[in-house]
């Protein structure tokens, strides 16, 4: 290949005339290309060096976009874009309006369903091959999707009702032990065992090589000696849930063979049942500091190739690594405190607790349902639980946390990590929802800190808390300290609020207008009274600290002043602190000028979160100027 970069290829089409040699050749300059560019703009670098010659082996067999590919999760899918005609795009990865670090049905043709959340792949695909069949189409239909997202429920939903239905589709598991964090549990031993033993594959294709060889007849007594099969795999490995399921399983497959690879695709293509190939890759093959940590370079921000470091590492601790911290030393002198992660030990700060206390720590795997209701029962045994996870994902258990938790008043602590705007990973992980379905979760305390120490105090609340569930939502990044008066409580008397300990606190004096912030947003809120006095006008800051229920004695005050109150938050309008606040404001017929400044009504997309901020106007100016025009 004569080709300078790899933009310069006319892909997907020149893919198909590589010749072997030019094919292994083109392994190394995706590597070095996506190490490159990666390094320049963050993203998910380990799991797209582990899936390079898979890529390569379904886009050279299959017919993409004719034939479709459904990536589960989708971080995965850098070098199906490359594949696509993409590469030049990719010095804007996850910028504002570039490239998407995930599948983007408006970004491609070759994209054929939006994702970037695990373990949909299989329904989807299902989806996709039932609807060819109605309308009579030939496509084949095939979804990535890895080990550590099988353990998501929706995945076997999936694969059971694609088995019972026998739909013609291709599952490739991907198999690199790990989602983010190394992957556990039953089916993780069971992958185990089927990449150590290749004895049932082996003796399966004997079998089917030597009947089919028998003339005239030897292909229909193939087909029907099903149950010879089944016996021979019952002999071999005593199981495999994959075919106990309705499916083909053939595997596994070395998934950085590119010939071997090749050949699998080939033959898939004429099976007429749902079919799951078994492919075995290395996350972060080809580089070796990912490699080495394939956590660290699972989502990474720009680093310095050679030595792998973040070049904009933070300085400060961030409030996942307060929480964990806290949290170990609560359970240093509580043994009921226990801690549930959904794979996201590290992501969650919870290293140091699994290190400790390993019989209290519960790394459920991709399984956010089941980590609700896992938690709702060992609070009725007597643990305190601490569920430890991602507010994007938190969402996929509303069911569990209305019936298994709020409904039963249990005392289980949440610890939402991701919570607001998260930049660069755009619409499926910006954690803008939490605050609007908790807060319709009767019986739930939702907390918001605005610095690390008050996310301590929290913790430490929650701990004590008996009386029903807490959430306490914080966002990705460093926690910087939040400049206050000094963090008392706005009022000490009053109502239910009192309970809590967590009463609102004022953070700035000021008579003119109020303004109350939710978590961090407290810096945009004291920065914007610091411009409203320049031009003489006094605002009081207010850090609402408690969002449900929140401060009603506190704001009836307000109410009494008759002053304007304009509050801020890291969330959508709708159902967020500023919509309760108004809502509060009318019912009782309150006169107050109420204005709310939060995400709007729209799914925000990827950008650098400072930019993002920027243009949807959530800025210590805007909220001057909003300020400037309630008192008008």
């Amino acid at each position: 290949m004569t080709k300078k970069n790899l933009t310069e290829y006319d892909f997907p089409k020149e893919l198909k005339g590589m010749t072997a040699n030019e094919l292994d050749l083109l392994t190394y300059e995706i590597r070095d290309f996506l190490i490159d560019m990666v390094s320049k703009t963050g993203g998910h670098l380990a799991p797209n060096l582990g899936v390079v010659e898979l890529t390569i082996a379904l886009h050279r067999v299959f017919n993409i976009p004719k034939d479709k590919i459904v990536w589960d999760v989708g971080h995965q899918a850098y070098i199906h874009k490359i594949l696509t005609g993409r590469a030049s795009q990719f010095h804007t990865l996850r910028k504002k309006d570039g490239l998407s670090g995930f599948p983007k049905r408006d970004e491609s043709d070759a994209d054929v369903f939006d994702s970037g959340h695990a373990s949909t792949s299989i329904s989807a695909a299902m989806g996709l091959a039932e609807a060819r069949d109605i309308r009579g189409g030939k496509e084949h239909v095939i979804a990535v999707i890895g080990d550590g997202a099988m353990t998501g429920g929706a995945a076997f939903e999936g694969i059971n009702n694609a088995g019972i239905r026998q739909t013609r589709l291709i599952v490739v598991l991907n198999d690199n032990e790990m989602s983010i964090s190394h992957n556990i549990g039953s089916l993780s031993q069971h992958l185990r065992r089927l990449r150590i033993s290749k004895t049932y594959q082996n003796a399966k294709d004997t079998v089917k090589k030597n009947i089919i060889k028998i003339p005239a007849f030897g292909d229909t007594l193939y087909r029907g000696l099903g149950h010879t099969k089944d016996l021979i795999h019952y002999a071999v490995i005593s199981e495999c849930i994959f075919e106990a399921l309705g499916f083909d399983y053939y595997g596994p497959v070395d998934g950085h063979d590119l010939p071997q690879l090749l050949r699998v695709f080939e033959t898939s293509k004429r099976f007429e049942k749902p079919t799951l190939i078994h492919v075995v890759t290395k996350k972060g093959k080809g580089y070796r500091n990912a490699e080495l940590n394939p956590q660290k370079f699972h989502g990474i921000n720009a680093f310095d190739p050679e030595t792998g470091l973040e070049i904009h590492a933070s300085k400060g601790a961030s409030y996942s690594k307060i929480a964990g911290e806290k949290l170990l030393q609560l359970a240093e002198a509580d043994e009921n405190i226990t801690a549930i992660t959904a794979a996201m030990m590290d992501g969650t700060g919870l290293g140091g607790f699994a290190k400790r206390f390993p019989n209290r720590f519960f790394d459920v795997g991709i399984a956010e349902q089941h980590a609700v209701t896992f938690a709702a029962g060992l609070a009725l045994g007597g643990r305190k639980p601490f569920v430890c996870i991602y507010s994007s994902f938190l969402q996929r258990a509303y069911d569990q946390l209305l019936i298994d938790i709020s409904m039963q008043k249990l005392p289980v602590v949440f610890l939402i990590d991701r919570a607001g705007n998260v930049g660069p990973d755009g619409e499926t992980h910006h954690g803008v929802f939490d605050l609007s379905y908790l807060s319709t979760l009767p019986n739930f305390l939702v907390l918001a800190p605005s610095d690390g120490e008050e996310l301590r105090k929290m913790i430490t609340f929650a701990a004590g808390y008996c009386e029903g569930p807490v959430a306490i939502r914080y966002p990705r990044g460093e926690a910087s300290p939040v400049v206050a008066m000094g963090g008392k409580s706005a009022v000490n008397d009053g109502d239910a609020v009192q309970e809590t300990e967590m009463r609102s606190r004022v953070l700035k004096r000021g008579k003119d207008a109020e303004i109350w912030t939710v978590g961090p947003m407290a810096s945009m809120g004291i920065e914007a009274s610091k411009l409203l006095k320049k031009e003489n006008i006094s605002v009081k800051v207010v850090d609402a600290r408690c969002v449900k229920p929140f401060d009603t004695v506190a704001l009836k005050n307000v109410a009494k002043r008759g002053v304007p109150i304009l509050t801020l938050e890291d969330n959508v309008r709708a159902g967020g602190f500023g919509s309760q606040v108004q809502t509060f404001f009318m019912q009782n017929n309150y006169k107050n000028a109420v204005y709310t400044l939060a995400w709007p009504d729209e799914f925000v997309p990827q950008g650098a979160t400072p930019e993002m901020m920027r243009e949807y106007g959530l800025t210590a100016e805007n909220v001057a100027e909003q300020i400037k025009r309630l008192l008008k």
